[in-house]
């Protein structure tokens, strides 16, 4: 029995589409069954362990008591301790 389709039309950004392109490639599949693949691996927990890091971070923040605003400064004073402090030179 076949299984009904709907067409759909998204936008998606170029780099998203280069990945998607590699993907098909890679798996010898067409770009609509290796994004239809993506978003069921997605939906059922199977992610590429960015969304995870990120929960784990959130976790973290969480955890230690850490604000939006205490990791916000946080981020500047180490970007700002960064800056003066001169980088070793590479040959």
């Amino acid at each position: 029995m076949a299984t009904s389709k709907i067409k759909s039309t998204y936008s998606l950004d170029v780099e998203t589409v280069r990945v998607l392109d590699a993907m098909a490639r890679r798996l010898g599949i067409p770009k609509s069954e290796a994004l239809r693949r993506a978003i069921h691996s997605a939906a059922a927990g199977e992610s590429t362990g960015n969304v995870d890091a990120l929960m784990a971070l959130t976790e973290l923040q969480e955890s230690l008591g850490l604000s939006g605003d205490a990791a916000s400064k946080w981020k500047r004073e180490i970007r700002e301790e960064r800056r003066a402090t001169p980088r070793p030179r590479t040959p």
